[in-house]
């Protein structure tokens, strides 16, 4: 069920009304809400509803077996075998038939079913993941309950494609009951409009009419229009994601629960490191936590750190997808921020970096640098990828559309809105009588029907 749909609307009423119909009866609301998560992904294909039930019970019976006073050892062996049971769960569906094609074989030739990809199934692995191992690490702070763990998994707003919650952080609110007076919804419809004004608009347009024709045919466009094609996948990448998490995150106010900001401005960002702590925050410090500090992290000298650098980056593209060029994107940004890392070491650049042009020549070298990451991302092989870089590299010339241009300009420049701006709109338009409000409301989804293409594309990060 897509968020930008007539269906997804009628379904957050549906829920909406149930939800907060039982808000005074703790245990119904929550098995309500777990209901209608369960109806929402059986929505899109049933088939994988029970991947999802299962694989969120056996997280939930393994974080409430390690929160028995059993011993260290018994508590790392039920751990192990939990994390490998999910883990072997995503492999089967996301990763067998591309392991096999490594080793020249295929699902065929092992006599193994070819296996549909679950929607989300990496995001909600990840969920399952961190129940665990915050369960192992006591950081949970309430005692985990079968309900609350399996809603922590399955909660519709994130269910598909984030933010990714921490269970140490979303568990402690499902103890308590929500308070309808608590809601703010001006601001949780803004960001859904927000949201919504992304996706249907600024990311389909620039999908439809530059992105899609520049790769799936580069070498029928001049350089320039390649390199606005780069361009605008930057753009709708951003436009696609942080859209959907607007909606996700505005969805989930109105329910009475918070989810965590998942980006801040990526595209001021000045260097790569400084990209990571911008973009896709969720994942960025789901990383940082579950996989590079317990590979050492920072703590063991440059050689240590260099390589749970480079691991956590290549698994991180891995997590992608199950393709070369989501390892190579991984790897790449994996090799950018080691370089960094010892660049920024250097005595000899302290000064450089200290002049006040820098930070703007830094920003513009950075979303370059994302930019070629991003080419790797988004071509459906290598050789594509190669050939995208090579069309741009050959600096032919060639008309460029100047609305196609404007456009992406415009949807960059959204993403370079720092926080306090976005800020102080929201409180402006909170402070203007309820009637402007629904007014202002009203015309942008009537904008919103009149400017976006017919259809509505999956989201992006549906397929991960």
């Amino acid at each position: 069920m897509l968020f930008p749909t007539v269906e997804y609307a009628l379904f957050f009423v549906g829920a909406f009304v149930g939800a907060w119909a039982l808000s005074r009866r703790l245990v119904a609301h929550k098995a309500f809400l777990l209901l209608a998560s369960w109806a929402f992904y059986a929505f899109g294909d049933w088939r994988f509803l029970p991947v999802l039930i299962g694989l969120s019970l056996e997280a939930a019976l393994v974080a409430k077996a390690l929160e028995r006073p059993n011993t260290e050892r018994t508590r790392k062996w039920i751990l192990g075998v939990g994390i490998t049971a999910v883990l072997l769960t995503l492999a089967l569906f996301k990763y067998l038939g591309f392991a096999a094609s490594v080793v020249g074989l295929s699902v065929v030739d092992l006599h193994l079913p070819e296996l549909a990809l679950p929607v989300g199934v990496s995001f909600f692995t990840f969920h399952a993941i961190s129940l665990m191992v915050d369960a192992w690490h006591r950081r949970i702070g309430v005692r985990v309950r079968v309900l609350d763990a399996l809603l922590y998994v399955a909660f519709f707003p994130q269910l598909v494609a984030g933010p990714i919650l921490r269970a140490a952080t979303f568990l402690p609110t499902l103890a308590h009951r929500r308070d309808l007076y608590d809601l703010d919804p001006p601001l949780a419809l803004q960001r859904i409009a927000a949201g919504l004004f992304k996706k249907v608009v600024l990311a389909q347009v620039l999908a439809s009419a530059l992105v899609d024709p520049v790769f799936e045919a580069p070498g029928e466009h001049a350089s320039l229009e390649v390199l606005l094609g780069v361009y605008g996948y930057a753009a709708q990448i951003f436009c696609d994601f942080s859209g959907y998490t607007d909606i996700a995150i505005g969805s989930a106010a109105l329910l009475g629960y918070a989810m965590p900001e998942n980006f801040r401005a990526p595209y001021a960002a000045s260097n790569p490191q400084d990209f990571w702590r911008r973009w896709h925050l969720s994942l960025s410090n789901w990383l940082r936590d579950y996989l590079f500090i317990p590979l050492g992290g920072s703590r063991h000298g440059a050689g240590r750190t260099t390589v749970a650098l480079l691991v956590t980056m290549v698994l991180g593209g891995l997590w992608h997808g199950a393709a070369w060029t989501f390892i190579a994107w991984g790897a790449f940004h994996g090799l950018g921020l080691v370089v960094h890392r010892a660049w920024a070491a250097w005595p000899a650049v302290t000064k450089l970096r200290a002049a006040p042009l820098w930070k703007p020549v830094a920003t513009v070298l950075t979303f370059h640098f994302v930019c070629v990451g991003w080419v790797l991302f988004r071509a459906p092989s290598l050789s594509s990828a190669a050939e995208v870089l090579g069309v741009i590299g050959r600096g032919v010339g060639g008309p460029v559309s100047v609305g196609l241009a404007a456009l992406v300009a415009l949807a960059l420049g959204v993403s370079l809105v720092p926080d306090e701006a976005l800020a102080a709109v929201r409180a402006r338009f909170s402070r203007l009588p309820l009637v402007a409000q629904g007014a202002l409301f009203a015309l942008l989804l009537v904008a919103l029907d009149v400017l976006s293409p017919r259809g509505v594309a999956p989201f992006i990060y549906f397929q991960f």
